[in-house]
This record gives structure tokens, C-alpha cells and sequence, in this order.
């Protein structure tokens, strides 16, 4: 299903491209029947209780909405497309959704609390030996400018594109830098990187501060 969205038109209302107007209500609905159908398919009904597929599923179709929208400059027309806006590859909020998961759940794996996180934040000082801990310690640092650069010009695609350069920073640090180390045949914890576990807090913070401001709920699971 597609929409245009008219930026530079005086009306600015999202049509079918027969040029009926959609009404927000049934843009809603819609989305959530395709974000539910979207878990199913992964398998997530399976994983999570009810309370957690329901509020996956209100997450996902009312973020990917929202991000599909502020993501595009306000001053040009784009086509709306639920399968794009749902799709977890790319720059959507889907993408990025999955991804804040799957970084929170690194700490939990290692069985490190928040509080120890908070406390070793405080305590450890954080040495970056890897090019990708540098890479992504340089994107990081990045969040304010970016931030600046929103409030001066009120464009908002310019913090997605930035939340989604940050994962995808994120994702080559991963791949190239262990932050548990495991036995392969027990899968016993034999070594946890406090630095580099506290360089994938750093990271799901600024990610959840970037959902805040353009208004999307983050989930610890999904």
C-alpha cells in the first residue's frame, strides 16, 4: 500500500495516489495489522508474553509511522509505503528498533546489571585500542552536534540519519570487537570487556534519547 505525501502542496495531506485522502485513524489501524503480522512471521508471538507482543506491536506500527514521516526532509514529497516503513533493513524505525534490542540484551547475556554499568561508568576509565572502538566513540560524541544542527534548522531526518549511521557504527563494532567471550562447548562467561560493554551503553542511551525526542517508545524486548 502506497501514499504520497505532498509536502509542497498548501493541503499537505496524505493521499492515495487516486487522491483520496486517508484518515489517520485507518493509517493507525493498518499499521498495527501489519506490524502484528510482521511478528508473527518472526516468530515473536511465540516468545513473548501478551503484554509484550501487544506493546511490540503498538511500538513498532506507531515508531515506524512516525519515523517513516520525520525521516524524510518536511520541505520535499516522498511515496509512503508500509512494506518499506516495516521493512527491519534500511533506515527505519523497525531497523533501529531491533537493533536498540539487541544491543540492551548484551549486558543482560553477560549478566551485568544496570546498576553495574552505572558504577563502572563512574569507576573505569575507557581505553579504545580498536580502529571500530574509535569509529564509534567518534559518532557518539557527534549526538550534540547533531542535536544543535536540529534546533537551528528544525529538521528532524537529519537526527534519523544520524540514529541510523550510529547503528550501523555500532553493528561494525560489534562484529569486529568480542564483549563477552564464552566457552564455545559449555557457553560458560570466561571474559566480559567492561569497556566495550559500557561503549554499548553509551550507544543504547543515545539512541533511546533520539527515540524520545522524535517520539517513539523503545522496548528492552521484541
Amino acid at each position: 500500500m502506497y501514499f504520497v505525501h505532498a509536502a509542497n502542496q498548501a493541503e499537505k495531506k496524505l493521499k492515495t495516489r487516486s487522491g483520496e485522502t486517508i484518515r489517520l485513524v485507518d493509517l493507525l489501524d493498518e499499521g498495527l495489522k501489519r506490524a502484528e503480522q510482521k511478528l508473527i512471521e518472526k516468530g515473536r508471538d511465540k516468545e513473548l508474553t501478551k503484554e509484550q507482543f501487544n506493546a511490540a506491536k503498538e511500538n513498532v506500527a506507531y515508531g515506524c509511522i512516525k519515523y517513516a514521516d520525520l525521516s524524510h526532509s518536511r520541505t520535499n514529497d516522498y511515496v509512503f509505503s508500509f512494506d518499506k516503513m516495516l521493512d527491519d533493513r534500511g533506515n527505519t524505525a523497525a531497523y533501529l528498533l531491533y537493533a536498540y534490542v539487541r544491543i540492551r540484551s548484551i549486558a543482560r547475556n553477560a549478566n551485568v546489571s544496570q546498576q553495574k554499568l552505572k558504577e563502572a561508568a563512574i569507576k573505569e576509565k575507557i581505553v579504545l585500542d580498536q580502529e571500530k572502538e574509535w569509529k564509534l566513540a567518534k559518532c557518539l560524541l557527534r549526538f550534540p552536534e547533531v542535536i544543535l544542527k536540529c534546533l537551528d534548522d528544525l529538521m528532524l531526518h537529519t537526527l534519523c540519519e544520524y540514529l541510523y549511521e550510529t547503528s550501523n557504527t555500532f553493528t561494525e563494532f560489534y562484529d569486529s570487537c568480542y564483549c563477552i567471550e564464552k566457552d564455545r562447548q559449555t557457553g560458560k562467561i570466561l571474559k566480559v570487556n567492561m569497556n566495550r560493554l559500557l561503549l554499548c551503553e553509551a550507544t543504547a542511551n543515545i539512541i533511546a534519547t533520539g527515540f524520545h525526542l522524535l517520539g517513539i517508545e523503545p522496548l528492552e524486548r521484541m
